[in-house]
């Protein structure tokens, strides 16, 4: 089988992930085999007769997301207080995930951005060093999956908890949460069609991370505008924003360099404030991709200027394709 270097290798210019930076999958792609597998198997019993009818990944075929899987990750208004981290044991299983509250001002963030980038304070870890970069994240929404009539769809949830040293090397830890929903009506026919295999796992999966070419974060104002891919518009800075911060201990430098790039790209409004799903108060921003009838939501701390979640969503029906939290940033020595 071909791995990660030897595939990039034969792909070269035409590498969809050239210069970007890559994550470790949170599944594998026989997990995510298997977790089509449970959702699948219960329906096709129940609908022997229409034997033509499928279940569908909303974000695109399996065999893209098992390839996706297996060579590496690509990356997020009701009240908060409906959506929760996680469904406590003993709790019926499967909320309804609702979009996340925010102003419904219309004023360009740019100022409020640039404001933001020059009263930034030192994060925890700021002062502190070590071998591996942990984080601690909890992502809703990787993969979605419809079905066949597109009506009903049930969002995949995951806990993982990373430590990756600057050669790429680590552990990685995901636990599956309980599915989570954008209606009352998905969660009413998922609740029925899903198999209990495909709930919450009470076994987290443990994986060893290979060798990898981990580039440092770029300190130029030029190269740091090219990793967040700036020249591409609002959606990709918000996806590669999430996923810089996802994977890098950020100093306080570069988030104020991040921040700036953001106000830089039009089309970003201020939202003031908003509470993200662990319950922390943050500052918002949106872009609105109407091409692609998409929203992006990223919600920052406003002293440090960390990013604590993100957001994506579609905007009519609304529907959320990911939500991420990032719980902890830190420098160790050793994983736990």
């Amino acid at each position: 089988m071909f791995g990660e270097q030897r595939t990039r290798a034969l792909l070269k210019p035409i590498d969809p992930a050239r210069g970007s930076i890559v994550a470790p999958p949170r599944l594998s792609a026989h997990e995510l085999i298997s977790r089509v597998e449970a959702v699948a198997e219960p329906v096709a019993r129940r609908r022997q007769a229409r034997s033509t009818r499928r279940l569908v990944l909303a974000a695109g075929t399996l065999a893209v997301a098992v390839g996706a899987a297996a060579i590496a990750q690509t990356v997020r208004p009701s009240s908060p207080d409906t959506s929760e981290v996680a469904s406590p044991r003993g709790v019926d299983p499967g909320m309804v995930l609702v979009p996340v509250a925010y102003g419904s001002g219309t004023r360009d963030a740019a100022s409020e951005l640039r404001a933001l980038a020059s009263r930034l304070v030192d994060a925890q870890h700021d002062s502190r060093t070590g071998r591996y970069m942990y984080h601690h994240t909890k992502t809703w929404g990787d993969p979605v999956m419809s079905s066949a009539d597109g009506r009903y769809q049930v969002a995949f949830a995951n806990d993982t908890k990373v430590w990756q040293a600057a050669d790429g090397t680590g552990e990685q830890v995901t636990a599956q949460l309980e599915p989570q929903y954008p209606d009352q009506e998905s969660r009413d026919y998922w609740q029925r069609n899903l198999e209990p295999t495909a709930a919450a796992s009470a076994a987290p999966n443990r994986v060893v991370l290979p060798p990898m070419d981990l580039a440092p974060l770029p300190s130029g104002r030029a190269q740091l505008n090219e990793l967040l891919k700036v020249r591409f518009g609002g959606t990709a800075v918000s996806k590669e924003a999430a996923t810089v911060y996802g994977r890098y201990v950020v100093p306080r430098q570069t988030r104020a360099g991040i921040l700036r790039a953001l106000a830089d790209v039009p089309g970003f409004v201020w939202r003031g404030q908003v509470t993200d799903r662990a319950g922390r108060k943050g500052v918002g921003i949106t872009f609105d991709d109407r091409a692609h009838n998409a929203q992006s939501l990223l919600i920052f701390d406003p002293n440090t200027g960390e990013l604590l979640a993100h957001e994506r969503l579609t905007l009519s029906p609304v529907r959320i394709s990911l939500y991420q939290v990032i719980l902890d940033t830190a420098w160790t020595d050793r994983p736990n």
